[in-house]
C-alpha cells in the first residue's frame, strides 16, 4: 500500500512538473498559465528568431530585415554569444530587441531549478555584456517550460513568451516557400512568428532557407498593412 501511495505521489509530482510543457502546441494551456503567445495589441506582427547568434545566419537575417525596414526580436543563446559576441552586438546596434534563450540549449524538463538558475544568470550576464541591453524577455529551448522553470523566470521579473505561428524552418528538407507559407498561414494582427537565424541545433544551413523565406513573409505582412513590432509588446 505504501509503495502505491509513493508511486501516486511521484506521478502527481511528475505531472505537476511537466504541466506547462504542451503550452506551445496547446494555446489553452498557455492561456491558463498566463504565458503570452500573441501580442497585447492586434496592431502589429512580431518576428522572432531563436538560437543565435550565428556568424552567417544572423548577418543574413539582419541584412534582410534592414532592406525591408523591419524590426525583430532575437532570443539569444549564451554559449553562442560567447563564441560570436560581435554578431550579438550587431543585433542591438541595428535596433532590434534582444531576449534570452538560456545559456545552453537544453530541454528544461531535464534540468533542476538550481541548475537552471545558474544557467539564466550566466546567460543574462553574457548577453547583457555583448549587446549592452538588459533583456527581460525569455523563451525556453524548444518552447518547453517546466513548472519550476516558469516560476523561476517570473520570480526574476522576466516575461515568458512563446509564439502563435511558426515556419518550422529547422528541417533539412524544408524550402523557403514552405517556411513562408506556414509562417503566414492565417496570419493576423497580434501574431508572434517563430523563426531561426542559426543552425547550431538544427539541420545544417537551415538558416539559409529561413533567410530566403523572409522576403515572402515581409510581403504577406505588408499586404495586411501592419508594422513589425518588438515582441515585448506582448506585455
Amino acid at each position: 500500500m505504501q509503495r502505491k501511495a509513493l508511486a501516486a505521489i511521484g506521478l502527481a509530482g511528475a505531472a505537476g512538473w511537466t504541466w506547462p510543457a504542451p503550452a506551445p502546441l496547446v494555446p489553452g494551456i498557455a492561456e491558463l498559465l498566463g504565458i503570452p503567445c500573441r501580442l497585447a495589441s492586434a496592431t502589429g506582427v512580431a518576428l522572432t528568431f531563436d538560437d543565435g547568434p550565428h556568424p552567417e545566419g544572423t548577418p543574413a537575417v539582419l541584412e534582410a530585415l534592414d532592406a525591408a525596414g523591419a524590426t525583430a526580436t532575437f532570443f539569444l543563446v549564451g554559449e553562442q554569444v560567447e563564441r560570436w559576441p560581435e554578431v550579438a552586438a550587431r543585433i542591438a546596434e541595428a535596433g532590434h530587441e534582444v531576449g534570452i534563450h538560456g545559456y545552453i540549449h537544453r530541454l528544461l524538463l531535464r534540468r533542476r531549478v538550481s541548475s537552471l538558475a545558474s544557467d539564466l544568470d550566466r546567460a543574462y550576464d553574457v548577453i547583457a555584456a555583448a549587446t549592452g541591453s538588459e533583456p527581460t524577455l525569455y523563451r525556453p529551448p524548444y518552447g518547453v517550460f517546466s513548472s519550476g522553470a516558469l516560476r523561476l523566470v517570473r520570480q526574476r521579473g522576466w516575461q515568458p513568451l512563446l509564439w502563435s505561428t511558426w515556419g518550422r524552418d529547422w528541417g533539412a528538407r524544408e524550402t523557403p516557400e514552405a517556411i513562408a507559407q506556414r509562417a503566414v498561414r492565417r496570419l493576423r494582427g497580434g501574431d508572434v512568428v517563430l523563426l531561426h537565424d542559426a543552425d547550431h541545433y538544427s539541420a545544417p544551413d537551415s538558416w539559409r532557407r529561413t533567410a530566403a523565406a523572409l522576403p515572402l513573409i515581409f510581403e504577406a505582412v505588408g499586404a495586411l498593412g501592419l508594422p513589425f513590432v518588438p515582441a515585448s509588446h506582448s506585455r
